[in-house]
């Protein structure tokens, strides 16, 4: 019911609430505010909580993540294999068809594109420094003033987190958006604040001489299907 004011009442506030909070997985407090913001319009309250998601992603970002899943994902006949946890902070958002399909995705994202690391800051320094002496090394023979020298440098590294830093890659389904923008549309819609944990992947006779079959781009044709 909603008054004549074209407020909800305190009842059907409370059932918008509930049905709101099993929409989009959002706190109950927000999705209070979000209908009362909304005057009881319930779509409208649902692109509240996304703006409102958007804007405060960032300040969810400290919040303890101890619930979520572990998924596991095995390409083809059993020649890559993926393991991986994605948390949230409550077992309510864990159950979230929405969380269900990005920690599949994250999965088989791995799976095709092979991370080494989940951010820039786990690459450990002395495979950072490393990175920095060859590429300054190549950068050299071209001559360049120093400070160009330096951009060059600059530019390779962040090609080299792109390619190896699970939240800089392009998510293998989309590729105008990084893992870390899908990660951040998955706070603003569930209204909490959720991680890529871990995760280890391995593909069959790794390490292993053996005929070369790129098993990451077959996983990649697949997941564009």
């Amino acid at each position: 019911m909603v008054s004549a004011q074209g407020s909800p009442t305190q009842e059907s506030l409370t059932q918008a609430v509930k049905k709101l909070r099993e929409k989009t997985g959002a706190p109950m407090m927000d999705c209070k505010a979000a209908l009362q913001e909304s005057h009881g319009d319930f779509e409208k309250a649902i692109e509240f909580l996304r703006k409102k998601g958007i804007s405060d992603a960032s300040k969810k970002s400290g919040r303890i993540t101890s619930e979520g899943l572990v998924y596991s994902y095995i390409h083809g006949e059993g020649r890559i294999g993926v393991l991986v946890e994605v948390n949230c902070e409550t077992d309510f958002v864990a159950k979230n068809e929405a969380f269900k399909v990005f920690v599949k995705d994250m999965a088989m994202h791995i799976a095709a594109s092979n991370p080494l690391y989940i951010s820039q800051s786990d690459v450990p320094e002395n495979v950072l420094a490393k990175e920095r002496e060859i590429y300054k090394h190549q950068a050299s023979e071209s001559k360049k003033p120093a400070p160009v020298i330096d951009k060059i440098v600059e530019g390779k590294i962040k090609k080299y987190y792109e390619e190896t830093c699970l939240l800089q890659q392009p998510f293998i389904k989309d590729q105008n958006k990084k893992v870390e923008g899908l990660l951040k549309e998955l706070i603003a819609k569930l209204g909490e604040n959720c991680s890529v944990r871990r995760f280890v992947r391995f593909q069959l006779g790794e390490g292993l001489e053996k005929k070369n079959q790129d098993f990451a781009a077959e996983v990649a044709k697949q997941v564009k299907l």
